[in-house]
């Protein structure tokens, strides 16, 4: 492995498009897209997700989480704007509170691949309305991307916890932080990995699951984290779409502090967690049940801690390589941030209580979506 001095960072965010009137998702990705794409230009910023009520956008690569905090608001910002040209608003949810998935809201964008997913996996796509944030760190050297993947997989439900942003399901509230977590786990192709011997030992994988015809292109493998099949990147996917700008930095800087972090054990030639993937998999349910109002459980200690105590022995053994690039502040400001005023979920909760209409949640997430910090 060789070190790297600089490790880039770029989101990409997936946000569910809004009736402005009824509040119900609409599929009117054809109509704000085009909009979008004139401010943004064809650099592919903007773009379809999966359903029609959905868009995706994508920072550039970005060296400083001040940047990235720019990129953020500003395609958020650009996003909105052509949302409401046609009519419509954009709401960073996982799930939307109360849209139901048979609703006209819910038609498969028409394109091969969207189309090809929707034959394969048949009821699971159907009901496939949710949105989640990427994170994508600059790590070229794949050997070390593989190194670092192995790494971080402790990590992954504390991060998680942190995101948690869809509790409403269906008109109900599901009693989860991330009910997205839950509803995309059915799939095969998710789930946090076990670790790899080597790249070769990835892409050994990843060859399998093509020639058993379980996947159709490397890009299915939609694991929690991954080496990017179209970057020199780590690819973080465990995440909902986070409420606001601040809450998708804070995600990224903790993502990026732990790149570097297992990066520089590697190099030093450090022992390698391994879990039980059964204890592994039971973390994540206790993240996306709870977020940070329960109990996390550490699966290297193998003991429950408090989300907010799980939350500071990330930072801790994170912090010299947040200091070293002048992040400490910035990124442990914005967690203890999110750790006393609430995740997305509990804040989309906490809208709902005040009247107990959904429509007045998904005006609370509409508004949060292009503010920092939301209420």
């Amino acid at each position: 492995m060789t070190g790297q001095d600089q490790f880039t960072v770029g989101v990409e965010e997936e946000f569910l498009l809004i009736d402005a009137d009824s509040r119900r998702l609409r599929p009117w990705a054809d109509e704000v897209l085009p909009h979008a794409q004139r401010d943004l230009g064809d650099d592919g910023q903007v773009d379809r997700e999966f359903k029609l009520s959905q868009v995706e956008t994508g920072t550039a690569v970005c060296l400083t989480l001040d940047e990235l905090s720019k990129e953020i608001a500003r395609l958020r910002a650009t996003v909105m704007a052509a949302a409401g040209q046609a009519g419509a608003h954009v709401a960073a949810a996982s799930t939307h509170p109360f849209s139901h998935w048979r609703e006209e809201g819910n038609q498969v964008t028409p394109k091969e691949s969207y189309l090809g997913l929707e034959r394969d996996y048949q009821h699971l796509a159907r009901e496939k309305i949710i949105c989640g944030c990427h994170v994508h760190v600059g790590v070229p050297d794949p050997e070390a991307a593989i190194e670092v993947l192995n790494r971080v997989r402790p990590w992954l439900p504390a991060i998680l916890a942190l995101s948690a942003n869809s509790p409403f399901w269906l008109g109900e509230d599901t009693g989860y932080g991330s009910f997205r977590t839950e509803i995309w786990r059915r799939w095969p192709t998710a789930g946090t990995p076990e670790p790899f011997a080597s790249r070769r030992d990835y892409d050994r994988l990843v060859d399998v699951l093509l020639a058993t015809g379980s996947i159709d292109d490397p890009a299915r493998v939609h694991w929690d984290v991954r080496p990017s099949p179209r970057y020199p990147t780590l690819e973080f996917r465990v995440t909902d779409v986070c409420l606001t700008v601040d809450d998708a930095v804070a995600v990224a800087g903790l993502v990026r502090g732990l790149v570097r972090t297992c990066h520089a054990e590697a190099v030093r030639g450090g022992p390698v967690p391994h879990p039980r993937g059964e204890l592994l998999r039971m973390a994540t349910w206790r993240a996306a049940r709870y977020g940070m109002d329960g109990d996390l459980v550490d699966v290297v200690e193998e003991r429950s801690v408090p989300a907010p105590e799980m939350l500071d022995t990330l930072l801790d053994s994170i912090r010299p390589a947040l200091e070293d690039h002048d992040e400490w502040e910035l990124v442990a400001g914005l967690v203890h941030q999110i750790v006393r005023g609430g995740t997305g979920a509990a804040r989309q909760r906490r809208a709902f209580e005040r009247a107990h209409r959904l429509e007045d949640v998904v005006d609370f997430v509409v508004d949060a979506t292009t503010s920092p910090a939301g209420a």
